[in-house]
């Protein structure tokens, strides 16, 4: 994890190749078989990296993935680690923006809703709330409001490449 964090500050730093290629490295390293943990936090994180929104989805879907393999126990041996239920919300919202990057809004209203559904293992603090907000921003956007509207599916995610307003601020991603 530590590792990770500090490619993390690489990329926050401004160096998204540079990091990209490192995160990928340290992905060789532990494999698809790697511990669960280490899998979600490297696939949440090299999903920002992305050029392409296909490979960023991708990568959101791997660390979904991964966090659905983590149990509460095993998250309480990594110090400083939420609780598996408060990875939910910021994984949907994510994979709600991709899908929506992509122009598949159903499949992003369904994840959105996810994220929703989820928001309440978030806790009451700068996190939680910008995690809260950007799915309320997702909403307005995709005109869902949480009950299924229609909208578009333009713009970019928070964290991802280009900018944008989706996704919760890049140093509060698990």
């Amino acid at each position: 994890m530590g590792r990770i964090g500090q490619v993390v500050m690489l990329h926050h730093a401004g160096d998204r190749e540079e990091a990209r290629q490192r995160f990928l490295q340290l992905w060789a390293e532990i494999g698809e078989d790697g511990a669960p943990l280490h899998r979600c936090t490297l696939a949440h994180y090299l999903a920002d990296t992305q050029d392409d929104p296909s490979d960023e989805l991708a990568w959101d879907l791997r660390a979904l993935t991964a966090a659905e393999e983590l149990s509460d126990d095993r998250l309480a041996e990594h110090e400083g680690t939420l609780a598996v239920r408060a990875l939910y919300p910021s994984l949907h919202l994510n994979l709600a923006a991709d899908y929506a990057r992509l122009g598949r809004s159903d499949a992003a209203r369904a994840h959105l809703r996810l994220a929703r559904g989820a928001a309440d293992a978030l806790g009451d603090d700068g996190y939680g709330d910008g995690v809260r907000a950007a799915i309320g921003r997702l909403e307005l956007t995709l005109g869902d409001g949480g009950s299924g509207g229609s909208g578009g599916s333009g713009g970019s995610g928070g964290d991802s490449p280009g900018g944008g307003s989706w996704g919760p601020p890049p140093q509060h991603r698990p």
